[in-house]
């Protein structure tokens, strides 16, 4: 890699945390920027006192000039309950997010990363789904704002990399799950270990057989630099682990671990939750060498970990109302 500054837009957010902390390991120098819509500032406080890392706070929807040798894209709400919360904002941000960071780019010669994301296949009518698949997407839709929104934001990188030149990395991100996930950050896993450690009613959406595919952050964390680092490679590539498992077998795996006595509950499918969702990441294993290597249970095991530590002493709410399958 180029020396210069890093930039992780979203950097204070569960992804962009851990991506910070793995750059700053490998002795580069990172500015993270973040407007805490979504992140906090409590991912990076340990990170805060390295004298190479900088926090700053900003909205990627208005333009911001630093100079980069490298732009990291992960600015954007990424569970149904945030980004639904205000799509108009959430479409803003991965449109206009996305043409700032391209236009730093392109001022500065910086290589840019796109996070985008599986939820571009919308409700898939392939699968497993392979990058050549382009979707089903209800784009009027309640989750039309995140998923038309990254769309766009694949079509914008691409054409600055056709019409400008700018060196772009895309990858389409599955399920992730780990340490530093928010407790209302609303997609399966989080929602399942919250209620289990509480004692509260673990809430299928659906009847339970709906599939997901679940990539431990640290998996997905160097699928990003193997990307990011690959000499030619573009994208879109897949990142993901294409284990399979049901909603139900997930929610069993983390009573189990938990140890918990919470009742399984079920409750009615959310507006355009898709039903299966598998990454083929053929060209991920081919091309940068990507292989998922912590296991569900081993990951799992670390997340329910990390949950529970930061339980201790933070006042109950209720995770009621948290509605998503993602």
């Amino acid at each position: 890699m180029e020396n210069g500054r890093i930039i992780v837009t979203g950097g204070a957010g569960f992804v962009g945390s851990h991506l910070c902390e793995r750059l700053l390991r490998e002795g580069h120098s990172v500015m993270a920027l973040d407007d805490f819509t979504t992140g906090s500032p409590k991912n990076v406080a340990h990170l805060t006192r390295d004298a190479r890392f900088k926090l700053e706070v900003h909205d990627v929807t208005q333009p911001f000039s630093f100079a980069a040798s490298r732009i990291y894209n992960l600015a954007c709400p990424a569970s149904p309950p945030h980004y639904q919360r205000d799509p108009v904002r959430t479409t803003l941000i991965s449109v206009l997010g996305t043409l700032n960071c391209l236009l730093l780019a392109q001022k500065h010669n910086a290589r840019f990363f796109q996070a985008s994301t599986s939820e571009v296949y919308g409700d898939p009518e392939v699968h497993p789904q392979p990058e050549s698949y382009r979707g089903a997407v209800n784009p009027i839709g309640i989750r039309a704002c995140y998923d038309e929104g990254k769309r766009c934001a694949e079509s914008l990188t691409m054409d600055f990399n056709r019409t400008h030149g700018v060196e772009v990395r895309l990858a389409r991100i599955f399920n992730t799950y780990g340490p530093r996930m928010a407790f209302d950050d609303g997609r399966v896993v989080s929602n399942f270990i919250i209620q289990a450690l509480r004692g509260e009613d673990i809430t299928i959406y659906g009847d339970g057989s709906q599939t997901r595919s679940f990539c431990y952050v640290d998996d997905l964390v160097d699928g990003i630099l193997r990307l990011m680092e690959h000499p030619e490679e573009r994208g879109p590539v897949n990142l993901g682990n294409p284990s399979e498992f049901t909603v139900l077998e997930l929610a069993e795996e983390i009573l189990s671990l938990t140890g918990s006595r919470s009742r399984i509950v079920y409750m009615p499918l959310p507006e355009d939750d898709p039903k299966q969702r598998k990454p083929v990441i053929d060209r991920a294993k081919a091309v940068l060498g990507f292989r998922p290597r912590v296991s569900l249970r081993d990951g799992l095991t670390r997340t329910i970990a990390d949950f529970r530590a930061r339980l201790e002493g933070v006042p109950r709410m209720s995770s009621a109302g948290l509605v998503a399958s993602r």
